[in-house]
């Protein structure tokens, strides 16, 4: 029987099947962080439980640190990192905390310690775990019960999904980029059109991407709805596979993972590369979003009334009015970063549009690598001087930043950001902080503009 790569995937981590319909299947790898951890060790110890395979965890500072200095910025977000390092120190679990060369946010620093590879199965405390699907790797996010179970088992009860493909074909224009691809396909199949389904991206356009392009593509499947994320294994992944210092580790064949010519998909869309252009998000949702060449839409627009109502309170939200031009919105602070766009290729894209420029007069911008051996390798490359020169202020140490109200990066009420991150919601980088989604290079020309700009008109 032909099979998708997501059931080839969940049949070859499947334990056994479970009365009530659902399955148990084995996880390769879990990571956690000093945020969705505490309550699942807490849980471990009131039963009695150990952690099973202590050399299947690993552990990462990331979501509560700060970013300007090493030093915690408050008494709780201390206690969470010190909770962490101790429930690993006692449990043998790898750690990589604050001042460790291999520390940053999670999604990047498993792909650049290579432990990832093509057939994995990796759970995490994180929604943005769909990541690893650039790999050919089944990832998903679990929540803290989860966490404790596959501390104590390596395994987790799970309910196989419907199967979606998004073909994207052709080729893209200059100045699209893997940020512009994913957020074309949230605009088309919606904010919760993917709920239940394991998404499969694939197509030359998605094909043509490099590692980091693909990451961003299964990151960002989450605002889809999607649990899962997949693009299959091909020459690509096999060169990302090389060098790195846990290279080797898992040894699955990148040629197995691939979907059969004739899998048949509960779901399809299908999307043209050249329809792609530069994207913005408007709204309060990683789905409304224009071309950086288009208008903010209007009541006429929209047929229905639930739909005219949320274009109104997104539109109240944002501070914005029906048919205002994308470029014409100013914003007061650009950031670089996040699980999504903090790679050094995401780096060195925006450092091409900021040589030689400056950051426009009121604007703050900021730039956080995704971890400390991206930073470095940046540095190496000259790429801090260049945004340095250019104005914005670059963090030394790795974290989730101002993704996400979480820690000491917090955006202030009516704050307008033009950000790499991968959600809009009222408030996710700040009680009445508005936010705009686009590619680091979109958020650079922003940056230089003082408001949102084609980064077409840059290059």
């Amino acid at each position: 029987m032909s099979r998708t790569l997501y059931d080839k995937l969940v049949d070859a981590h499947k334990v056994c099947d479970l009365p009530d319909g659902d399955m148990l299947i084995y996880v390769d790898l879990h990571i956690m962080n000093e945020y969705t951890s505490p309550q699942a060790f807490s849980g471990l110890y009131t039963k009695g439980l150990e952690v099973w395979r202590a050399e299947a965890h690993l552990a990462v500072i990331d979501h509560v640190n700060a970013t300007r200095s090493r030093e915690p910025h408050d008494t709780e977000s201390k206690l969470l990192i010190d909770n962490l390092q101790s429930n690993c120190s006692k449990h043998g679990i790898a750690f990589y905390g604050l001042g460790d060369p291999r520390q940053g946010i999670e999604h990047v620093v498993v792909p650049e310690q290579g432990l990832v590879a093509p057939g994995m199965l990796i759970a995490c405390g994180d929604s943005h775990t769909t990541t690893y699907g650039a790999y050919g790797a089944l990832g998903f996010g679990i929540g803290t019960s989860e966490v404790e179970h596959v501390l104590a088992t390596q395994t987790l009860r799970y309910k196989r999904m419907k199967t979606m493909r998004v073909t994207v074909n052709g080729d893209v224009a200059p100045g699209v980029t893997a940020k512009d691809i994913i957020m074309k396909v949230v605009q088309v199949v919606g904010a919760g059109g993917a709920n239940g389904f394991a998404v499969e991206f694939a197509g030359s356009a998605i094909h043509s991407l490099d590692m980091a392009g693909r990451m961003t593509v299964c990151n960002m499947a989450v605002e889809l709805g999607a649990r899962a994320a997949l693009i299959a294994a091909d020459e690509v992944t096999e060169t990302a596979l090389k060098g790195h210092s846990h290279s080797g580790q898992f040894a699955y064949k990148a040629e197995s993972w691939i979907s059969d010519p004739k899998a048949i998909f509960d779901e399809e869309f299908t999307i043209s590369g050249a329809d792609i252009e530069p994207l913005i998000t408007w709204g309060t949702s990683p789905d409304q979003s224009v071309p950086i060449t288009a208008n903010v839409p209007c009541a006429e627009d929209y047929i229905s009334p639930k739909a005219k109502a949320l274009l109104s309170r997104s539109l109240q939200y944002m501070g914005l009015i029906e048919g205002q031009s994308a470029q014409s919105i100013k914003i007061d602070t650009a950031f670089i970063g996040s699980c999504t766009n903090s790679r050094i290729e995401d780096l060195r894209e925006a450092a091409k549009i900021l040589e030689g420029r400056h950051v426009a007069k009121g604007v703050e911008a900021i730039v956080v690598p995704g971890s400390a051996m991206t930073r470095i390798k940046a540095e190496a490359e000259g790429l801090r001087a260049i945004f340095e020169a250019a104005g914005f202020e670059w963090r030394p140490e790795a974290g989730c930043s101002m993704c996400l109200a979480m820690n000491d990066d917090i955006a202030m009420d009516g704050e307008r950001v033009a950000s790499s991150t991968n959600r809009n919601f009222e408030g996710r980088q700040g009680r009445g902080a508005r936010t705009h989604l686009m590619s680091p290079a979109m958020v650079a020309a922003a940056a230089i503009s003082g408001h949102l700009a084609d980064v077409r008109d840059f290059k």
